[in-house]
């Protein structure tokens, strides 16, 4: 981790709060500026994060990452509670807003800008800090509301259309739009590719007035936390590289199935998978 302003350019950059999440043996860190991150890592990236949390955070597990760290007096912090409906949601401390002006120089070519918000920490006009990016959108903290009693929702989309229009890929599950159908055509409308994760039901793709599915295998699911930032980034990097949202997704869906068979942040994708994965769909 850097903790100097001594940045180096990187390729791959996420910005959005690193989380705390009570689970059954205590806090752990999260979000999707950790999992999609070290995800992007795994597949050869240079990574950076932006983001706002506790100077006291453990950053031990993201080894060889620069993290760009706006104090916060605590991380965002969350409970989430498992039920055959859906997930119930908590938060419990809000880190604090992002800012525009808090982006080292050295980064703002970075070849991929990943925006991944968890509860709103982000001002949606930061794609204009990246005029020569690719921006790449997990907007699902747009996406969330939080009522008096701490409970978070799910709220309809209201980003400008010019950062729907901007993105080269947007991701969002299913839990996202709470299944809404309609507002999942009102985005794909207005994304240039839009790709919709459905849990163990794999995921879909707009693109081009088309849009196809793509199943996962079946596995043993251990914990799913953390897998739709692994997929998100896996598809983001394939994306870039490829240009080719169909092997793209193929690709995310392997790998985040492969994800939920371990536990936290030994669900990165391996080496030999990251390998696999890209040799099985050229085969």
């Amino acid at each position: 981790m850097t903790t100097t302003n001594e940045f180096t350019p990187i390729d791959y950059l996420v910005i959005g709060h690193i989380t705390k999440d009570l689970s059954e043996t205590g806090f752990r860190l999260g979000g999707t500026a950790t999992f999609s991150s070290l995800t992007a890592k795994a597949l050869g990236h240079s990574v950076g994060i932006i983001t706002s949390c506790s100077p006291s955070t453990d950053f031990s597990n993201y080894q060889n990452i620069q993290i760009f760290n706006n104090p916060s007096s605590e991380n965002s912090t969350f409970k989430n509670i498992p039920t055959p409906q859906g997930r119930i949601q908590y938060l419990y401390e809000k880190a604090n807003k992002i800012s525009i002006s808090k982006i080292p120089l050295v980064w703002s070519n970075t070849p991929i800008v990943h925006l991944g918000p968890i509860i709103d920490e982000i001002d949606p006009q930061i794609f204009h800090s990246f005029p020569d990016s690719k921006i790449f959108l997990t907007p699902q903290g747009w996406l969330r509301e939080v009522d008096d009693n701490q409970h978070v929702w799910p709220k309809k989309c209201d980003l400008p259309k010019e950062l729907l229009n901007r993105a080269s890929a947007t991701v969002i599950s299913i839990e996202d739009v709470n299944g809404d159908e309609d507002q999942i055509s009102d985005l794909a409308a207005l994304c240039k590719i839009l790709v919709v994760t459905e849990n163990k039901y794999g995921a879909r793709v707009y693109w081009h007035g088309d849009v196809r599915y793509f199943s996962t295998q079946e596995v043993q699911v251990s914990e799913d936390t953390g897998a739709g930032d692994i997929f998100a980034a896996c598809f983001f990097s394939r994306l870039f590289f490829t240009n080719d949202p169909w092997e793209s997704a193929r690709f995310a869906v392997k790998l985040a199935a492969l994800s939920v068979t371990r536990m936290y942040l030994s669900s990165i994708p391996t080496l030999q998978e990251i390998i696999k994965a890209k040799t099985d769909f050229i085969s």
